[in-house]
């Protein structure tokens, strides 16, 4: 089987021979398509037709797969293509046309997996393997497999300025970015994983573009709203003139990674920055086109990051089925998770400082803490709106992310911060509980890595880049001397990035193996005791709190009951089983404690 998605934009290969070269750029009256060898050497032009909405098309009969191309729009400003589908110099160089068929799969009986199968490993390309590759990363597979994990998250694959970043500040949205490696080689990734019975999701950003190598404003500044404006720079066009073509932009961009690569869902990053007043938002488009194309086909999961805790976006119809997207990151789980472990209360914590025992319960049973309180962390705003009704798939629930430790000045993993036994705890709630439960990389065998944040800016933007890191941390205790702050490691240092790599061989250490036959042994139980289950789970979840702990209980069907109880510190529990109680998890004897239960459901 071959696949390919039907470009709108950029170098598409016909059918016969040639290709056709396609730049939307209204305010241009003449461009040229340029044909280069050796980076930057011109050696044919080629011009191109405008029409009347401001497309440029050019049908090049002589042109192949392989040849790099630029264009060129005037004034002495040649650039590669906005929707280049590879950049093999980086994102200043030339663009390369890719034959979208060259890959043949081998997974078409894979039709994905149901949502509340996932338990979901976010990794860095870059970071989890020492080669930092896609064909390295396959080699890991079987092992994530045999972890219990069903769902591989990746960080953005877009292509971004220099060789090392996070992936945020992506410019080329179609390209896969080049030092991970090649199209082709992506797509035998994604393969292997269904080989494998691994869904793929990827992470996608539609909220800003990156601050290098973004040349857009240049050719198209239509592509901004510069009346409004983001934590990144100016907002997209997503509600103002000529905003039909740039949506188009990026629905054609998460179709293009659904059809042409096959992965299973996506992650939009921050959409509580993605300004749109259209009577239908752009994630509500997405969703529609997602829904209506490849997900008729197959299973298309479309999960979100938004700290507003909008939980209109993630309602489900008569049938259960989701109406815009599938899930939601939880912050809120994290955070108050988090000061369960740490007893830490600056930035973000501040929301969860005063009860996280009883935080982390109503986010078990009801998803969002704030569901429309208002936020000191957010100078008094309201925050959230109701979630109780939503089921708890609607939610992923995780201890760490590439967000919560890499926002942190020296990149600190929880088991730095916190006590095993209480990690061991709080690991069993996210992973006895039926919301869906994501690991990040390393996390499984406790690593000690940090994860920094890291990128490979040259320059004065390298020098704004480690300035404003360093002054994001002024308001905390820690680093409001000066000399504090400059032993924050410099984010364009490879020194940075290499830190961050995962070590393998922990996997094989006391820690890393107790560890990972826990992680193994609670996704095992998960698998086979509350997973056949969640497909009937029922409104009516309740929490029951004190100083200490709390009893959360989820119906499942008309007559069984999901128990999870646990304790953090306080007087030691006995915790009897009822009459037709089914132990599944136990930890006893100790100050943290938890324990899950199987059972009849009690009459009201």
């Amino acid at each position: 089987m071959r696949v390919a998605h039907a470009m709108h934009f950029g170098a598409e290969l016909l059918r016969e021979d040639g290709v056709r070269f396609a730049l939307w750029a209204p305010s241009k009256e003449r461009v040229e398509v340029q044909r280069f060898v050796d980076g930057n050497h011109c050696i044919e032009r080629r011009p191109m037709q405008r029409s009347a909405e401001g497309w440029h098309h050019c049908v090049w009969p002589e042109a192949a797969a392989g040849m790099r191309y630029r264009f060129d729009i005037g004034q002495g400003r040649v650039l590669p293509d906005p929707a280049s589908r590879c950049n093999p110099l980086g994102v200043h160089g030339p663009s390369e046309v890719i034959d979208p068929l060259d890959h043949e799969w081998t997974d078409g009986d894979w039709t994905g997996l149901p949502w509340h199968e996932a338990t979901v490993y976010e990794l860095h390309v870059g970071c989890f393997t020492p080669e930092g590759s896609f064909d390295a990363a396959a080699q890991r597979l079987p092992y994530l497999h045999s972890l219990g994990i069903r769902a591989i998250e990746l960080m953005p694959l877009a292509a971004y300025a220099g060789r090392r970043g996070w992936g945020y500040d992506g410019v080329l949205p179609f390209a896969v970015h080049a030092a991970y490696g090649t199209p082709r080689q992506l797509k035998r990734f994604v393969d292997v994983a269904h080989r494998h019975g691994l869904m793929v999701l990827l992470d996608v950003v539609y909220n800003h573009f990156g601050p290098e190598g973004n040349y857009l404003h240049a050719c198209c500044p239509e592509f901004h709203d510069r009346t409004r404006s983001t934590p990144w720079g100016p907002a997209l066009n997503f509600d103002g003139e000529h905003c039909a073509t740039v949506r188009r932009f990026f629905i054609d961009n998460a179709l293009y990674w659904i059809d042409e690569y096959r992965f299973d869902g996506l992650r939009l990053d921050a959409v509580h920055a993605i300004h749109d007043r259209s009577p239908t938002h752009l994630v509500e488009e997405i969703a529609a086109a997602l829904r209506d194309g490849p997900g008729r086909q197959r299973q298309v999961h479309l999960v979100l990051e938004n700290d507003d805790n909008a939980a209109r976006w993630l309602a489900r119809d008569g049938s259960g089925r989701p109406r815009v997207a599938t899930a939601q990151w939880n912050d809120d789980w994290h955070h108050a998770a988090h000061v369960l472990a740490t007893d830490e209360h600056e930035g973000y914590y501040a929301d969860h400082a005063k009860a996280p025992c009883a935080g982390l319960a109503k986010a078990l049973a009801e998803g969002f803490v704030y569901q429309g309180q208002p936020s000191a962390h957010r100078c008094g705003l309201a925050r959230g709106e109701p979630s109780a009704h939503l089921p708890s798939q609607a939610f992923v629930a995780f201890l760490q992310s590439h967000d919560q430790i890499g926002n942190r000045a020296f990149g600190e993993r929880l088991d730095a911060l916190a006590d095993r036994s209480r990690i061991e705890v709080l690991l069993a709630c996210l992973l006895l509980a039926p919301q869906v439960p994501m690991l990040f990389m390393g996390e499984e065998f406790a690593a000690s890595t940090p994860f920094l944040y890291f990128c490979d800016f040259d320059g004065d933007l390298a020098d704004a880049v480690r300035r404003g890191r360093r002054q994001e941390f002024a308001a905390w205790a820690a680093f409001s001397e000066a000399a504090d702050r400059k032993r924050i490691p410099d984010p364009n240092a490879e020194s940075t990035f290499a830190a961050s790599r995962l070590h393998w061989a922990e996997v094989d250490s006391e820690a890393g193996c107790r560890r990972l036959v826990l992680v193994q042994r609670l996704l095992a139980l998960r698998s086979q005791h509350l997973q056949p289950h969640l497909p009937s789970q029922r409104q009516g979840v309740t929490a029951q709190c004190d100083e200490f702990g709390f009893t959360v209980e989820w119906p499942l069907g008309d007559t069984l009951c999901w128990t999870l109880r646990a304790r953090f510190g306080g007087p030691v529990q006995s915790w009897p089983l009822a009459p037709g109680e089914t132990e599944v998890y136990r930890t006893d004897g100790v100050a943290d404690q938890v324990l899950v239960t199987l059972g009849q459901r009690v009459a009201a």
